[in-house]
């Protein structure tokens, strides 16, 4: 089906998969800023706005609860979205996750605090992240998918790769945006400087619908969606998905875990080195500013690599290099010696975790034909999400009460990496499959065939 539909649209073959990728980065760039500054948020000022307590390191678990949230629903709105994505189009949830998300965001910016409303304020700040996390749960399956599916083929890796890129540059706006507030004083800070970031999300939500307002959705999907109905049967991705395409979700979702990783670097090594060892915050900001910055360059060199040796050696030599990493960077933390903090913090962010960006799209993406690619990678990554947004919860507690007990966290970390790894290396291996045979082993041809004919 990928063939005929390349065929009869040859001038696409260049021009698209450039559109779709500005696409993906910036899109996943406006849309991940938003996310992350909630995690942020969430670390230096959310324990005391919302979550007031004589004890700060209740107020940073109850924090990061809500931080977890988001992430618990999204696996809901992951089977809606990755629905519509494979029915009515990836260009209409794209724009979707990018109102839903832009919305909540500001949302939060003009919130009450518990000290102007009590309780009603954590009530609400819980919803608006329940109304997030259906919104994001879309975003990353769609864009990776628009963007692997208007790829020459062999470079589905490198393009898709540049929506996770996307997502470093949404994380540098929103340290940047935090850094700076964090010059203000306490007062000022934690009275209306916090919610600037927020609020700004208002002009990146304008600046993100420019954008993708002119993306078109691939030939692949059209002449799939159209074969798929041409005798007016209805499309049925999710029935179709956990058929043949059930342990390919369950293999996804697992290796998805990994993810814990990324958010130990970020959330929890943020309140671990500021509540718990006493270090200052712009340390950490600083160090998310550089780290993010160098690897919206070496994500794409990942997935370039991943294009030439494999999706699956790069992704297991990242998840383990990450976990092994992780010790050390957490013992520099808990001995408060910035130069190291930096150093391995570099590593672990722009080298191993920049890896495990590079590979996871096209890794979790082709393990699906195009019928069911949406649904496939949204179950599967925000099952394993879910699990892994109570990591930094978990980490929290795992910590201790004076929140400086680093060891259990990073055997946490380790244990999380051999699961994620266990998985991958069941997986497929399709960087040197065509499109159009992508997802369809003997097995799954065959179910494709009964299916079809159900319909």
């Amino acid at each position: 089906m990928s063939t005929t539909s390349n065929a009869s649209n040859p001038p696409q073959v260049v021009k698209t998969p450039r559109r779709a990728i500005v696409s993906g980065f910036v899109g996943s760039a406006l849309e991940y800023y938003d996310f992350f500054i909630y995690g942020t948020a969430a670390a230096l000022v959310f324990p005391t706005v919302f979550f007031p307590t004589e004890d700060p390191v209740v107020g940073t678990i109850a924090s990061m609860a809500t931080f977890a949230v988001a992430y618990l629903i999204r696996p809901l709105g992951a089977l809606l979205m990755g629905h519509l994505g494979d029915t009515i189009g990836r260009k209409a949830v794209l724009l979707f996750t990018l109102f839903g998300m832009g919305i909540c965001t500001f949302a939060i910016g003009i919130l009450p605090t518990y000290e102007q409303v009590g309780v009603l304020a954590p009530i609400l700040l819980v919803l608006i992240r329940v109304m997030q996390g259906l919104a994001l749960s879309g975003e990353h399956a769609s864009a990776s998918t628009t963007t692997l599916e208007h790829a020459r083929e062999h470079r589905r890796a490198f393009s898709s790769s540049f929506t996770l890129s996307g997502s470093q540059a949404g994380n540098v706006l929103a340290s940047t945006a935090f850094l700076l507030v964090a010059l203000l004083p306490d007062e000022a800070l934690f009275s209306w400087g916090w919610r600037l970031p927020f609020l700004f999300s208002a002009v990146l939500l304008l600046a993100g619908w420019v954008i993708r307002r002119k993306l078109t959705d691939p030939p692949a999907f059209i002449a799939a969606r159209s074969a798929e109905t041409a005798g007016g049967a209805r499309p049925r991705p999710l029935g179709l998905l956990f058929g043949p395409y059930r342990v390919d979700v369950i293999r996804v979702a697992l290796a998805a875990l990994a993810i814990i990783l990324i958010m130990l670097f970020g959330q929890f090594a943020l309140a671990f080195g500021v509540t718990g060892v006493g270090l200052d915050r712009s340390i950490f900001l600083w160090l998310a500013i550089v780290s993010y910055s160098i690897s919206m360059f070496t994500v794409p060199l990942f997935g370039a690599l991943a294009d030439r040796v494999g999706r699956k050696p790069v992704y297991i030599a990242a998840v383990s290099g990450g976990a092994l990493l992780t010790w050390p960077f957490l013992w520099a933390i808990g001995e408060a010696n910035v130069t190291l903090i930096w150093v391995f913090g570099i590593l672990l962010m722009s080298v191993f975790f920049s890896a495990y960006l590079g590979a996871a799209s096209a890794l979790w993406g082709e393990q699906f034909d195009t019928r069911v690619r949406v649904s496939g990678i949204a179950v599967g990554s925000q099952f394993g999400f879910a699990i892994a947004g109570l990591g930094p919860l978990l980490a929290t507690s795992l910590a201790g009460p004076t929140l400086t007990n680093w060891l259990p966290v990073a055997l946490f970390a380790t244990v999380v990496a051999a699961i994620a790894i266990t998985s991958a290396s069941f997986m497929r291996e399709t960087y040197k499959t065509p499109v159009a045979e992508l997802g369809r082993t003997p097995a799954m041809k065959t179910a494709r065939v009964s299916d079809t004919a159900r319909l």
